[in-house]
């Protein structure tokens, strides 16, 4: 009786929160199931290409929360390094060298190319050994937002590396945006400021444009208890149509034009520091996806994109946030 009466309320969930979701699979193709703002790629498990793709890049962001520790990042990095390019963006990192620690854990594979740093806003560029001669280009931008340029407290605002690497010219934004829920309009703002600072007019200068980061968007009037015993049951699928970044972007507010996996991941945000639990404290956030990838492809008729893989790092238990990694291959299309 009590298992009718649980299914029940979850299908009652689901009618309340109306989700639909049609992603597109693999590539960037010229689909109408799209969002007005971001388009929903769905990751896809086998190559697709004819050839080896020209580049393979791994991207991850991670809200460290002032703390750290070697196994944590040497986690976050992985063991398996078919990717060319790593891409770490960190918000709270604290002011211990995390660099050293990132090239120990990457290493002998990879070297740090480049970084770019807003206090505990930072960004890390790594490639193959013996890499720098493919690196045409490379430099480094900040742009703070808040009060007094962000000095008080922790900082807000982002990063950015730009490179042309062996002929394909990408930029890199990390940011941590503000926090709470009904910040949305801030949030959006601090977007607009942070892509007129970080990004050049003219689109011809960029290939490939990632932001990554605590973009800090939450679950839209949904509460504790029914957000929760969605995620418990494994429904948090349900949750996205309530996901604020989402329902900006389908105003056309943020993110025209961009593309991100779709969410099959539990939020990565509040869980208890040191376990996969969310948070218990006072606060007793609402688990929401705070931390996210997206992207554009800029010449979609010379350069193919596929997304490989869009998922949170649930082994990693420092942090009151989970990390999440992007694994995206592109390929000139007329080479």
């Amino acid at each position: 009786m009590q298992t009718m009466k649980n299914k029940n309320s979850m299908c009652g969930l689901k009618r309340f929160f109306n989700y639909k979701k049609t992603p597109m699979i693999g590539s960037f193709g010229n689909s109408s199931s799209h969002h007005d703002g971001i388009k929903t790629i769905e990751a896809v498990k086998s190559c697709s290409f004819s050839r080896k793709p020209d580049l393979c890049i791994r991207i991850i962001t991670w809200n460290m929360n002032g703390k750290v520790s070697y196994e944590d990042l040497a986690e976050v990095v992985g063991k398996e390094r078919k990717f060319d390019l790593l891409v770490v963006g960190l918000q709270e990192a604290p002011k211990t060298n995390v660099a050293q620690f990132l090239q120990t854990a990457s290493s002998p594979t990879h070297v740090l190319l480049g970084t770019a740093k807003l206090q505990s806003i930072q960004l890390y560029l790594f490639g193959p050994q013996n890499s720098h001669t493919l690196v045409k280009e490379l430099k480094a931008l900040r742009h703070s937002v808040g009060g007094c340029g962000g000095l008080i407290g922790r900082k807000k605002g982002a990063v950015a590396i730009h490179i042309n690497y062996d002929g394909i010219k990408m930029v890199f934004i990390s940011c941590h945006l503000s926090a709470h829920a009904k910040n949305v309009d801030q949030r959006n703002t601090e977007l607009r400021h942070i892509a007129n600072s970080l990004l050049p007019r003219d689109k011809s200068t960029r290939d490939l444009t990632v932001w990554l980061g605590d973009l800090n968007y939450r679950i839209q009037d949904v509460s504790n208890r029914p957000a929760r015993s969605l995620i418990h049951n494994h429904l948090q699928s349900v949750l996205v149509s309530k996901d604020q970044l989402l329902q900006e972007a389908e105003r056309g507010e943020i993110f025209k034009g961009y593309s991100e996996g779709t969410l099959g991941f539990k939020p990565t945000y509040k869980y208890n520091v040191g376990s996969s639990d969310y948070d218990t404290s006072h606060k007793v956030r609402v688990p929401a996806w705070t931390d996210r990838i997206l992207f554009k492809i800029q010449d979609t008729e010379n350069i193919q994109a596929t997304l490989y893989s869009y998922d949170s790092i649930d082994q990693v238990y420092g942090s009151d946030h989970k990390p999440v990694k992007a694994d995206l291959c592109l390929k000139w299309i007329n080479n």
